[in-house]
């Protein structure tokens, strides 16, 4: 049995479709500076838990799984997009992201 035939599509508004093409590949983050980048401190215990928020780590792990990067990579791509942003916060190291990816459930 012979395989159906698909349909063959002409583009004709070429600059439309071009623009469609640049959106589908631009990449935007936004950074909230009321975001709880930090944690509130805790005296109590000297870990990087208790210096760094939830919604850094979710940030990470979720840029993380999006882009299929190792850890070491994305504190990297954080790092740059908080350099970009002009925000001056601190990048959490991978091991922290390590430990925190096991508790933290991104989806």
């Amino acid at each position: 049995m012979p395989k159906p035939t698909m349909p063959k599509y002409r583009t004709t508004n070429w600059s439309e479709y071009n623009a469609a093409l640049k959106r589908r590949g631009s990449l935007e983050v936004w950074f909230d500076p009321g975001m709880d980048w930090l944690a509130a401190p805790d005296w109590s215990s000297r870990s990087a838990d208790a210096v760094f928020g939830q919604a850094r780590s979710g940030l990470v792990l979720t840029l993380k799984i999006v882009f299929g990067l190792p850890l070491r990579q994305v504190t990297g791509l954080v790092a740059s997009l908080l350099k970009l942003a002009k925000l001056d916060w601190p990048v959490p190291d991978y091991t922290t992201l390590c430990r925190r990816q096991k508790t933290l459930a991104v989806s």
